[in-house]
C-alpha cells in the first residue's frame, strides 16, 4: 500500500470518529464498517460512478473491516433477489462466522431423481444468484454437491460432482468468471438429517453455493475448500 493510500484511510478514519457521537454504543463498530468500506475501495483503486461498481475489483481484495461490510450488503441482495425461493421453502440462506454466504439449494426443485441437469424451471433462480454474484465480485464462489446414501457410495459420489458441475457451468454461462467458480462433491459424506427417512433423504440431497469474500492477507482462505462441519 502507497504512503498515499495509507495517508488518505487515515484521514477517512479521523472524519469517521469526529462524526460518531461518543456516547453511542454502536460506535466502533459504525468506525471499522466505514473506513474498511472506503478502504476498500481506495484498494481497488476506485468506484465507478454510474454502476457503483469498483473499478478493478476482480483483482483487488476487501480491506479489513470491509469484508463484513461488503458481506451484509451482498446478502441483502441475495435476500431480496430470492424471496419467493426462500418463501417456497426452495432455497435457504445463511451467514457463516467468517462472514461466508452459504446458500442451499434444494435438489427437489433444481434436479429430476438421479439427474444432473437443471430443471428449466429452475433456471431463472439461478439467474438471480449469478446477477447478485456478478456484481459483487470480490468472493470465491464455492459449488458443492450432496446427496443421501440411497445407492453406491461411487454412485452417490459422481451424482454429486456431476450436480455441482452443472450449476458451476451454469453460471459462468450467466457470466460469472470461471476463475472464481470451484465445484465439489461429497456424495452422502455429509448429511443434514437422518437417512432413515424421507424427510431426512430429502434433505441430504441438495447443492450448496458458499461465496467467501477475498480478504487482503488472506486471500487464500477465499480459495479453500468450504468446511465448515455439518
Amino acid at each position: 500500500m502507497s504512503s498515499m493510500t495509507k495517508t488518505t484511510i487515515a484521514l477517512v478514519a479521523a472524519a469517521v470518529l469526529a462524526g460518531c457521537a461518543t456516547d453511542d454504543p454502536n460506535r466502533r463498530a459504525k468506525t471499522g464498517a466505514a473506513i474498511g468500506a472506503v478502504a476498500g475501495a481506495i484498494l481497488g483503486h476506485q468506484v465507478d460512478g454510474k454502476s457503483g461498481r469498483y473499478v478493478g475489483a476482480a483483482l483487488g481484495a476487501l480491506a479489513g473491516g470491509g469484508a463484513g461490510y461488503y458481506m451484509d450488503n451482498q446478502q441483502k441482495e441475495f435476500e431480496q433477489a430470492l424471496l419467493e425461493e426462500q418463501r417456497n421453502k426452495q432455497l435457504e440462506i445463511e451467514r457463516l462466522r467468517d462472514d461466508t454466504l452459504k446458500l442451499s439449494l434444494d435438489s427437489e426443485v433444481s434436479f429430476d431423481v438421479d439427474q444432473s441437469v437443471i430443471k428449466p424451471a429452475f433456471q431463472p433462480s439461478l439467474d438471480k444468484l449469478a446477477d447478485v454474484l456478478i456484481k459483487y465480485d470480490r468472493t470465491v464462489v464455492h459449488v458443492v454437491g450432496h446427496t443421501d446414501s440411497t445407492g453406491s457410495d461411487s454412485h452417490n459420489q459422481a451424482l454429486s460432482e456431476r450436480r455441482a458441475q452443472s450449476v458451476s457451468r451454469y453460471l459462468e454461462q450467466r457470466g460469472v468468471p470461471y476463475q472464481r467458480l470451484r465445484y465439489e462433491g461429497r456424495g452422502e459424506s455429509e448429511p443434514r438429517d437422518s437417512n432413515a427417512t424421507a424427510a431426512g433423504r430429502q434433505l441430504n440431497r441438495r447443492v450448496e453455493v458458499f461465496v467467501k469474500p477475498i480478504v487482503e492477507g488472506r486471500e487464500q482462505d477465499a480459495y479453500d475448500s468450504p468446511r465448515y462441519g455439518t
